[in-house]
This record gives C-alpha cells, structure tokens and sequence, in this order.
C-alpha cells in the first residue's frame, strides 16, 4: 500500500484538514470560506443510481485491493496486535513523534500532492462535541454495511474512551460524516459532499472526484468560522471495494487523523501513522497521541514551542490532565 497520508485544512475561516491513505496529509486554507448547509435544509435530488452489479472498474478494484492485502499480509504487515515486547517506546520517542504528526503536514496546503514546506503549523483539534454518522452509497453491498456501521460504532466509543472528549457514533445531526462509496458511486458522493459543505472548494472537491487507485482513503475536516485551528465539521470517504481489513484499517486511520492528527513519520512505532504499513490498526503508541491531542492544557493552534513543556510535564513529570 503506498501511504501517502493527506490532511488538507480548509474550513469555514479557510482551514480544512484533509487526510489519505495510501493517505497523505494537507493543511490550511483554500481561499473560500464553506458555509455548513443549515439544519433540515436540503435540496431536492434524485435518488442514487443503483446498477444490476458492481461495473468491471468497481470489481477490478476489489480484485486489486484484495491482491494488496493478501501482499502485505504475506510479508507479516497489517498487523492488529496494537503492538508488543518487539516494539518497545519510550515517553521520548512519544514527545518527538506528537510533535511532528501533530504540528507537521504532510503536503502544501490547498495544493494537490504537492509536498509541504516541513516548517509545523499550530495545533489542530475539536473543541465541540464529534457526532459521527455513517452513510452507504446506493452500490455498496447491503451484507456489507451492518458490519460497517457497527464498526464505525465501536470505534467512536473507543475514541471517546481514549480522548475524554464526548465522540458519539449514529447521530441524526452529525457533524463528522463517514461515507462508504464505491467506484459506482462516485457521482453520488460528490452530490452528497456538496450538500454538506455547498461551498467547498474546488481543489478539495475534485479528490472526491477524481480519487487514484493508489489513494485508499481520505478525510476532509473543515475549521471553525472563528478559529483556523479548531474543527467543526468532517467527511470520511472509505472505498467499499476494500476487504474487511483494509476497510477497517482506512476507518481507523481516517477517523483519527480527522480528530487532528495530520502527519506521520518513520520514526513512529507501534503506529499507523507511519508509511510502512506494518499496523492496520490503531496502536498502544497511536492512543498515547490522542490522550497527548486531547488533554484540555493543549489548546487549538498552540505552536511546537509553546507546547513542548506541556507535553513533557504531562509525560514525564505527570503534569497537567
């Protein structure tokens, strides 16, 4: 799987996040402001098309994506442990690795695959409730989506376990919205994009549209309207056509980098934050950062500078909770 983890931030000040895997990492701001569709307010549209059978792109997909998983799993990849005696970390290695998937991106903001300038940027996290909904294209499999759903479900309620931050799964006013599409139902997820951001740019619309095979899966989150660095709103886009792992492992990925976890970096393990495949699944270490985003004493867009005592009173000297 070629990782490339994106997380574009451009919001409703100009600040979305966006995050891919076979991810890539992105930052702040598109020059238009997306404005939230108000609550109940929805335009009329015609109901998704919904084909006889998936076409030959959407199976040579799954064909694909299957090859790629058994590949990585024959080379002892995909790992779902969480971690173990053979990857030990210290709270060094924890302070380091916060510091550059937090503060860092990936890739320019508002600039496609182009790569970032490595200078960090300020400190990305909600502050409000996260209200996680699932939604299926008209073409994914019906035996596909309760699995889906429930483990989109489960995952929302370990993040909240793990964050303290109130992340609630199946709500009728969601605020974070994970869509399953697959390659036929492309158009619909792009329809559906624009009636939850109608304003989006055209830089982050078009990697609905024009999403690459090598890019497994992404995240968007979009800022507040008062403050750049802090979240109000997000869209998962998880291909359908993946296995179960490799679904599974886009949701834990996407879900945490769109909490704001940008970046990754080779130096991180146990993680999936890492380009190296070796986890699917969110670790022991990826749980420390989330605890480290989410303490209160680390506040949306504080620098590397400002945090760096923080984070190591927290850590080393069990400062501020």
């Amino acid at each position: 799987m070629d990782k490339a983890r994106r997380i574009l931030h451009s919001g409703l000040t100009g600040l979305a996040l966006l995050a891919l895997s076979a991810c890539m990492a992105a930052p702040p701001p598109p020059s238009t402001k997306p404005q939230a569709r108000p609550a109940g307010v929805a335009p009329p549209e015609s109901a998704p098309e919904r084909r006889s059978g998936p076409s030959q792109r959407s199976q040579a997909l799954s064909r694909y994506y299957s090859a790629v998983q058994a590949d990585l799993l024959a080379q002892g990849l995909l790992r779902t442990g969480g971690g173990g005696v053979d990857t030990p970390y210290t709270d060094t290695d924890l302070m380091r690795n916060f510091e550059r998937i937090a503060f860092y991106d990936e890739y320019a903001r508002n600039g496609g695959f182009r790569r970032g300038n490595d200078k960090p940027g300020g400190l990305r996290k909600w502050t409000g409730p996260v209200r996680m909904a699932v939604e299926f294209g008209a073409n994914v499999p019906q035996e596909q989506r309760a699995t889906d759903k429930a483990m989109v479900d489960r995952y929302a309620a370990r993040l909240s376990r793990i964050t303290g931050h109130p992340i609630s799964a199946g709500s009728s006013n969601p605020n974070f919205h994970v869509l399953f599409m697959s390659e036929d139902d492309r158009d619909q997820a792009v329809s559906r994009v624009k009636q939850i951001v109608p304003n989006i740019g055209p830089n982050s619309l078009a990697l609905f549209r024009n999403l690459p095979r090598s890019i497994h899966c992404l995240v968007v989150a979009f800022s507040d309207s008062n403050n750049d660095y802090r979240y109000s709103r997000a869209i998962a886009f998880i291909r359908s056509e993946h296995p179960e792992l490799m679904r599974r492992s886009c949701v834990h990925e996407e879900l945490a980098q769109g909490l704001g976890l940008a970046n990754d970096s080779p130096k991180a393990r146990p993680s999936i934050f890492n380009d190296d495949d070796e986890f699917a699944l969110l670790t022991t270490h990826d749980e420390e950062l989330l605890r480290l985003l989410y303490n209160p004493a680390l506040t949306p867009g504080m620098t590397p500078d400002q945090a760096r005592p923080i984070i190591s009173s927290i850590l080393l000297g069990g400062g501020p909770s």
